[in-house]
């Protein structure tokens, strides 16, 4: 079992805040379902927002809905549960990143 697969092992599921969920859809169109399916799919690359991790720990995720849209999660965890900070299509540099991962899945799960 890989590292992604033990950190997302431990968790049960999601917890949303209104104001998020709402400004996400706002800003972006993101709907809270996309955000949470781009946790659950592979590849999926992850690591730490240290630069917003003041308060608590941040993570910082690329990946892709089930419908293939690419979108960048910004999310806590709190107990068991995920909390999603924000969620929005990713950059041009970010689909650069995640598209390389792609030709290799093997090294990122």
């Amino acid at each position: 079992m890989g590292v992604l697969d033990e950190f997302i092992a431990g968790l049960e599921g999601f917890e949303w805040d209104e104001g998020n969920s709402d400004k996400n859809w706002r800003r972006h169109a993101v709907r809270q379902v996309e955000a949470e399916q781009t946790l659950l799919n592979r590849p999926l690359l992850l690591a730490a927002d240290v630069k917003h991790s003041q308060q608590e720990p941040r993570f910082f995720a690329l990946g892709q809905t089930d419908a293939r849209r690419r979108l960048a999660v910004v999310f806590t965890v709190r107990g068991t549960r995920v909390r999603v900070i924000s969620a929005r299509p990713m950059s041009q540099a970010e689909r650069r990143i995640y598209g390389q991962t792609q030709a290799h899945p093997e090294s990122h799960s």
